[in-house]
């Protein structure tokens, strides 16, 4: 059964935003999608390269107000 859980990493810098994110994600199984709330300009970039590079997949990645949400699902 895949889980989902949100990172909240609102007012945190980076490269905070994806350290936390890759915490989570080592700690996730398969299937599961992690949401990562961030106010920092440069998750928006990093994330995504990041998930690309080892594999997962994002989900979606959108702004509201201030604040990305981005959501990616572990896929191995």
């Amino acid at each position: 059964m895949s889980e989902s859980k949100t990172i909240d990493a609102r007012n945190t810098f980076c490269p905070g935003p994806l350290m936390e994110l890759i915490t989570y994600m080592k700690q996730a199984n398969v299937g599961d999608t992690l949401e990562l709330l961030s106010t920092d300009q440069g998750s928006a970039a990093d994330v995504p390269e990041w998930v690309n590079k080892v594999g997962h997949e994002i989900v979606s990645n959108e702004k509201r107000g201030d604040v990305w949400y981005i959501t990616v699902r572990k896929t191995k």
